[in-house]
């Protein structure tokens, strides 16, 4: 089921629409401002054994099909990441990866991918909100969400999302991201502007970034998924401690480090696993017959109800598409 908010903010209208694509991301969000739409998928994977960093990808995919246009000439083929996604991709990355759990290595990749361009309006803010939304409403730990706009000045007033149009004219181009209490990352570039003017404009678009903050709050209400309890490595006296309870035969265990509070209480079924006789693999004859028969696979998992459910939707997101 799709679910869209939306709301104006810069004089034009900004939606969220969840449940419409990619239904197997852990989460995925249609960004909408003007004509310009991107999708932005979040996807989590179980830690790398042996991994010391948080493995956090970020991948903003530009397609000449946003624009209406189809590569042609000698090279018939999308080219390798422009500097201004390389840039996108950056900019996203920066506000978003402080607000992962401490110690969290699970490996989380966000792909964003520029599904319209209207040349007005950079899809580079919609990434960024867009990233904050997938993993908001996804299960993944996430302490967001994050709002992003552009602020320009023009005649002396700021502007909340100026156009490329209006951005010539203008005498700052300034990003602002943050969330409710911060601002998580500023990236600027002025004309010579004194510094209480750059002040005012990184309190104005903290103020105005609050929208986008309360839309994404307002998706995770209807769209959200229960946030999953990340998994903290254990300390090495952990280890010995489970080691020494081994061996006086205990069987039953809650692991659990003051020092991590976030670890999962659960882990205790390793050790249940550990203390169980093997168990004889069943012959795959007799597992195919179990399969078809009584409906039981390997380890006594049941056969996975498949969704037969599908729509379908004639037409592109935008009539920019109709060009080609």
């Amino acid at each position: 089921m799709s679910i869209k908010v939306e709301a104006e903010i810069g004089g034009q209208s900004f939606s969220l629409e969840a449940g419409k694509l990619a239904e197997q991301a852990d989460g995925a969000v249609l960004v909408r401002y003007g004509d310009t739409i991107l999708l932005a998928t979040a996807v989590s994977a179980e830690p790398r054994e042996g991994i010391d960093f948080f493995p956090l990808t970020v991948d903003y995919e530009e397609r000449m099909y946003a624009a209406g246009k189809i590569p042609g000439g000698f090279i018939k083929r999308e080219s390798r990441p422009s500097e201004a996604a390389i840039l996108a991709m950056r900019l996203t990355d920066r506000p978003i990866r402080p607000l992962f759990p401490k110690g969290y290595k699970n490996d989380v990749q966000i792909v964003l991918t520029v599904l319209s361009a209207d040349q007005e309006n950079d899809p580079d803010i919609l990434a960024v909100n867009g990233a904050s939304a997938a993993l908001a409403i996804s299960s993944i730990p996430f302490q967001g969400p994050v709002g992003a706009v552009r602020v320009g000045r023009v005649d002396g007033a700021f502007v909340t999302n100026p156009t490329n149009s209006v951005l010539d004219e203008s005498d700052l181009d300034l990003v602002v991201a943050g969330t409710r209490d911060a601002v998580m990352m500023v990236e600027a570039g002025a004309k010579i502007l004194p510094e209480s003017v750059m002040a005012d404009a990184i309190a104005f678009g903290q103020a105005e970034l609050q929208h986008s903050i309360d839309l994404q709050e307002k998706l995770v209400e209807t769209a959200g998924k229960p946030k999953k309890i990340p998994f903290l490595g254990p300390k090495a006296d952990s280890v010995v401690k489970l080691g020494d309870a081994l061996k006086q035969g205990a069987n039953e265990f809650v692991v659990f480090d003051l020092e991590t509070t976030s670890m999962k209480p659960e882990n205790g079924y390793i050790v249940d696993i550990a203390l169980r006789p093997p168990v004889r693999p069943a012959p795959s004859a007799e597992r195919r017959g179990l399969a078809a028969g009584g409906g039981i696979r390997h380890a006594g998992a049941g056969l996975p109800a498949l969704p037969r459910c599908g729509q379908l939707q004639a037409g592109g997101p935008h009539p920019l598409h109709l060009r080609a």
